[in-house]
């Protein structure tokens, strides 16, 4: 009898899977392939070559990958390297609270050369992939200006409180705060631009914006008052260590693949005023695959013109970290992380940290996330890159998650935490 077994099968999608399987003929070559259907009915899919051993068995823990999308031991190849059937597509998940991700694992007997196989496999699991644990709460925010999605972990509290703001897609993203939430934050997916009566493109930002998004979360009854953290990527990483800098209610900061600049958009906050270094598009890059590289178009901040620009980061009243993908092809972003370390040491602020990752690209995401080196963007005519190489991306993407709540908890003050 052949058997194949996914352990867990209903998982939170940061969470690592063993797949196993048994009863073939010994020293076969059997194809294992994965495939899920996104919430727009597009198809993302992996598939992996491997020869079973003496005993008819496969263990992905232990079996190496002779070809296909990978080589090698990597039990969560098969998630990493997921991929679009139609180009320049990323994998999101929208929806995080009414449905996983059903992702098809599919065992076939020989080697599957196409990757949509014609004839059916030989065993199969559905194994879910959940963006937030059961009693993770969901709530939409409208208060005053603030817009976006508080997710609370189960239980009274207090929880160390996060804002988690991405880039330049605009909108609001959720995945993130909700696997936050389920290892016991709470956190505030909040939206800039491009969501409901926010601006629909991002124009000169105002810092108080922000500050109200900040109180709110203090006041929260399930949230320590004493300060919340902030966890952005991108433009957002901008406007998180623009928080950091300027605010008093930001008690820790992770950046990753921002600036150490304001860029292209002013930046006001009462009487201050800040104007953004402009974008140098002339030095758009077009890559032989089609795509933009932009990773240029941002000005050296030590330029005597951008003086006023740069974030004087030694304000901060906490602790910031910088973490950095060296092979970023959107941001200049190990350049950036540098500077403002370097301004922090000038001026004794000790408690400023970089972490970069050779081989890694700017989309650093939470484990189990596939590689994307390259997608489409609502506001650019071609897809960008990202940059990145599969296995130290999706390492670092594993290694990172970690890093980033033990800064959480380790900085966020919060008189009382319930156990995770």
């Amino acid at each position: 009898m052949i058997g194949l077994t996914v352990s867990p099968e209903v998982a939170l999608a940061d969470e690592s899977v063993k797949i196993q399987a048994w009863g073939l003929p010994p020293q076969e070559l059997i194809t294992l392939r994965a495939w899920l259907k996104d919430e727009k009915g597009q198809i993302f899919q992996s598939r992996a070559f491997y020869k079973t051993d003496d005993d008819g068995k496969v263990d992905l823990e232990h079996t190496p990958a002779t070809g296909g999308d990978f080589h090698g031991v990597h039990p969560m190849g098969l998630f990493w390297t997921l991929k679009p059937v139609t180009p320049f597509l990323r994998l999101l998940k929208r929806d995080v609270k009414g449905s996983p991700f059903y992702v098809h694992l599919e065992l076939y007997h020989q080697i599957e050369i196409t990757s949509s196989p014609k004839e059916p496999p030989i065993i199969s699991k559905i194994v879910e992939r959940w963006y937030t644990s059961p009693h993770v709460q969901r709530v939409q925010i409208r208060e005053g200006r603030i817009r976006g999605v508080l997710f609370l972990p189960p239980g009274e509290g207090p929880f160390p409180g996060v804002i988690d703001m991405f880039g330049g897609v605009g909108g609001v993203l959720e995945f993130r705060s909700g696997l936050l939430a389920s290892r016991g934050f709470a956190s505030l997916a909040l939206a800039y631009f491009a969501y409901e009566d926010l601006p629909s493109f991002l124009g000169a930002m105002d810092l108080k914006y922000f500050e109200e998004a900040a109180q709110f979360l203090c006041n929260h009854p399930k949230v320590s008052g004493e300060g919340v953290g902030v966890l952005a990527i991108c433009k957002g990483a901008e406007m998180g260590l623009a928080m950091a800098t300027y605010l008093p209610q930001v008690a820790a900061t992770v950046c990753i693949n921002g600036t150490n600049a304001v860029n292209g958009n002013t930046l006001s906050y009462g009487d201050l005023f800040i104007p953004g270094i402009p974008y140098q598009t002339e030095r758009l890059l077009f890559t032989d695959r089609g795509t933009l590289n932009i990773s240029r178009t941002m000005d050296d901040p030590r330029k005597p013109e951008h003086q006023d620009s740069i974030y004087p980061v030694e304000r901060a009243r906490g602790p910031i970290l910088f973490l950095v993908g060296e092979d970023d092809q959107n941001y200049d972003s190990l350049f950036f992380a540098k500077q403002a370390l370097a301004r922090a040491r000038k001026y004794r602020k000790k408690d400023v940290y970089l972490k970069s990752y050779p081989k890694v690209g700017h989309l650093l995401e939470p484990p189990g996330s596939p590689f994307c080196p390259v997608s489409q963007s609502p506001f650019f005519p071609l897809p960008l890159t990202w940059g990145g190489e599969l296995l130290p991306h999706c390492r670092a993407q594993e290694h990172s998650w970690k890093v980033i709540q033990d800064f959480l908890r380790k900085n966020i003050p919060c008189s009382r935490r319930n156990k995770l």
